[in-house]
């Protein structure tokens, strides 16, 4: 168990490097504001780590837009504040070049593209929504229905204050299996963009099948896609490339964001 709660602190401290810039038509300053510089907890949420950002830079914009709700942007991509932070790095940054460029925006909020997050509260719903569904996959809901407030606060507070400890205190939980079953089924995402235009898809997939241990690889068979129609793929989360034959209920307790959910993405070197 040591060298796996190794794998999920080295998890839990992956960052990211960011240089957050004003968007040039909002600054009402005589001189630009200079660009923000932060290390980002990849497992988190921006609305969760950019209060320092807007205090950076609302000086900056016209008072009338001092109360307006930040958002951001990325090569003209909004980033949906709901996905976590190394997701959206995942999906979005291709040639992985760092500090990753992020541009500051206080106006025309892309309400038609983005969910309104006027406050931290609206990630902790966002959070124990995700959590109770990926509970009922992995154990039909039983363990939320059981945990208590304080256990529900202990997973908010872990991630809210970046606290590996009291976030997987309770966390290991919803963790828990019998050796011989795994979980029911398991939490994932899988993210196309290349291959289809839903942004996510989602299916049924259980951990151990006729008393075998199913794999990344069978998780995509039965996606109904053709991978390698656009070349050779790699299937990427946290910024690693995950060797197909791993097996899903090992990538599940190790590798799964704090919502409980494999969130994975595909990625072409060609693209």
């Amino acid at each position: 168990m040591a060298e796996d709660r190794e794998i999920l602190r080295e998890i839990w401290e992956g960052r990211l490097p960011v240089c957050f810039t004003l968007a040039t038509e909002e600054v009402s300053t005589p001189i630009a504001p200079d660009p923000f510089y932060l290390m980002v907890p990849r497992l988190t949420y921006f609305p969760l780590v950019t209060d320092k950002v807007r205090r950076h830079f609302v000086r900056c914009v016209v008072p009338e837009k001092h109360d307006n709700e930040m958002w951001l942007e990325f090569e003209k991509f909004p980033l949906k504040w709901h996905y976590p932070i190394g997701l959206i790095y995942d999906l979005l940054v291709t040639n992985s070049e760092l500090p990753w460029q992020i541009t500051v925006h206080f106006d025309k909020y892309p309400d038609n593209k983005l969910l309104k997050c006027p406050s931290k509260d609206v990630v902790e719903s966002h959070l124990m929504h995700s959590l109770k569904e990926a509970d009922a996959l992995k154990h039909k809901n039983h363990i939320m229905a059981l945990m208590q407030e304080r256990d529900h606060k202990q997973l908010w507070l872990g991630l809210l204050h970046d606290r590996f400890d009291q976030f997987w205190s309770a966390n290991r939980k919803l963790m828990e299996h019998s050796a011989e079953d795994g979980f029911r089924y398991i939490p994932f995402r899988l993210y196309a963009p290349q291959l289809t235009s839903k942004p996510f898809m989602q299916y049924l997939v259980k951990s151990i099948e006729n008393e075998k241990r199913l794999t990344l690889e069978d998780l995509l068979q039965r996606a109904n896609l053709n991978f390698e129609s656009k070349g050779p793929f790699q299937v990427v989360i946290h910024g690693i490339d995950l060797p197909l034959e791993t097996p899903l209920q090992w990538i599940s307790e190790h590798l799964s964001y704090p919502d409980n959910f494999l969130h994975l993405c595909i990625r072409y070197s060609s693209l």
